[in-house]
């Protein structure tokens, strides 16, 4: 069902398995893998600022007041796929479905300048063909032990008692319990002895626009032996990502392409860094690219039977955003 680059992921393992400190990129439906060793970072056009590894060398003042715009598709638009969304969800094809659309920006900061001053865990720009700025880890492996971090759930910092009121938000907890189930099951076919350590957890998530609480979870489990070492293997096994994709995985893929009616790309896809040892990966989200002269900002979120049409049309603008403050 899915499309999948072999020989890259085969060459994945095989530089993890020697140990060597690779990066990777891999779009939302797998159709494209870029592998980069460390030597090949400082001479490509990429930029990258994790938590384990950056490639910074150094500082940059921005000295201008931020100008930044979205224009949102109209309600109208964004409620046909919408629409075909909870059809399928009626007819039971799916239980959750990851919905994004794509907004036209306009901003004076560049892509590179959008790299350099924003605040987040995960950050990468790449050839001047997009940027982003994700909070959301994907899979961290250390010593033989996978974790996986489910990111479901984001409300306004300002609405009094948001984080209580975000935890306790009948379709927010259903649509966070489905994508911890779906990520336990994909971690069970890599590592066993799986469980959840954390449920629940609130981040606070600071933009130049508004402050948004966001809700992710802990799952850990044991690498199994036919997969120790192998992070291509791991990675073919575990994408798409549950958390951006919804459940169950292959009809929910049908629904997405059918619903959403444009090419997600790189966006809600993964990449990661191996230092020779350990992984850390993070999923594409809170992503700008630049299509010809025009910037476009990919955003959505889930769709549950619970959903209500302008509750997700407010989410997914909520979400068009630059962490710069």
């Amino acid at each position: 069902m899915f499309s999948v680059n072999h020989q890259k992921f085969m060459e994945m393992d095989e530089l993890s398995l020697r140990k060597v400190p690779y990066f990777f990129m891999i779009d939302f439906l797998s159709d494209n893998v870029e592998i980069y060793r460390e030597n090949e970072i400082e001479k490509s056009d990429l930029l990258i600022d994790f938590q384990e590894y950056s490639s910074i060398k150094k500082k940059y003042e921005l000295n201008k007041k931020i100008e930044w715009k979205s224009f949102p598709e109209t309600l109208e638009s964004f409620k046909t796929g919408f629409d075909i969304v909870q059809k399928n969800i009626r007819l039971g094809n799916s239980y959750l479905v990851n919905y994004t659309r794509k907004t036209k920006i306009e901003t004076n900061l560049t892509l590179k300048e959008i790299f350099y001053h924003s605040n987040a865990k995960y950050k990468v720009f790449y050839k001047d063909f997009f940027v982003f700025f994700s909070p959301e880890t994907f899979v961290k492996i250390n010593k033989g032990k996978i974790f996986t971090y489910p990111m479901k759930g984001t409300i306004d910092a300002s609405v009094e008692n948001a984080a209580e009121v975000l935890k306790n938000d009948k379709k927010e907890k259903a649509e966070h319990y489905t994508v911890v189930d779906l990520l336990r099951n994909d971690l069970s076919m890599v590592a066993s002895d799986v469980k959840v350590d954390q449920f629940q957890h609130i981040d606070l998530i600071k933009t130049q626009q508004k402050d948004l609480y966001a809700m992710s979870s802990e799952i850990s489990g044991n690498i199994q032996p036919e997969f120790a070492g192998k992070v291509g293997s791991i990675m073919k096994k575990l994408l798409p990502a549950g958390s951006i994709l919804g459940a169950p995985k292959p009809k929910t893929l049908e629904i997405i392409l059918s619903a959403e009616g444009y090419d997600r790309g790189y966006y809600t896809g993964v990449c990661g860094w191996f230092d020779g040892e350990n992984l850390d990966s993070c999923v594409m989200i809170r992503f700008i690219e630049k299509e010809h002269d025009q910037l476009y900002f990919k955003s959505g979120g889930g769709i549950t039977h619970m959903s209500k049409l302008e509750d997700e049309y407010q989410e997914m603008k909520n979400k068009i955003y630059v962490p710069i403050h």
